[in-house]
């Protein structure tokens, strides 16, 4: 009896799906989310894009907006000499039109040029003034620790 309910258990979540509040996600209204990336721990940053790849999993196509704005220690995970695999695993994100945006800030404080990051990434002077705009043009903020 306890196998019967544990497959019957297991079966309701493997096949359960996801029920989107209202109004839905859709192409001219996607859910939108800003993570505020600041930290410099590989482990937490492959944590983090990990939990990207989860949510894009959930909703449809072009029904979700996913901006990463990296500050701090954070800013050191967009240049192009950083992890390897970790890149790889940004890049694709990037084909799945996650935006990747950098501190300028923290780029002159490391004397760090744009070219030293990887193709694609944007700038804003604040990153943590960029986040706070996200957030008032209706993203939903992760902070990425």
């Amino acid at each position: 009896m306890k196998k019967i309910l544990l497959v019957i258990l297991l079966s309701m979540f493997c096949f359960a799906n996801m029920e989107f509040s209202d109004p839905k996600p859709t192409f001219d209204n996607p859910r939108k989310v800003v993570y505020s990336l600041h930290t410099g721990d590989l482990k937490k940053i492959n944590s983090i894009i990990g939990s990207m790849y989860n949510i894009l999993k959930e909703y449809p196509s072009e029904s979700l907006k996913i901006v990463v704005v990296a500050y701090g220690k954070g800013l050191r995970t967009l240049r192009k000499d950083f992890d390897k695999a970790t890149i790889l695993r940004i890049k694709s994100l990037m084909q799945y039109d996650v935006e990747f945006i950098g501190c300028k800030n923290t780029m002159d404080s490391m004397h760090w040029k744009k070219e030293d990051f990887l193709d694609g990434v944007d700038f804003v002077q604040a990153g943590i003034a960029e986040i706070i705009e996200k957030k008032v043009a209706g993203y939903i903020g992760i902070d990425a620790y």
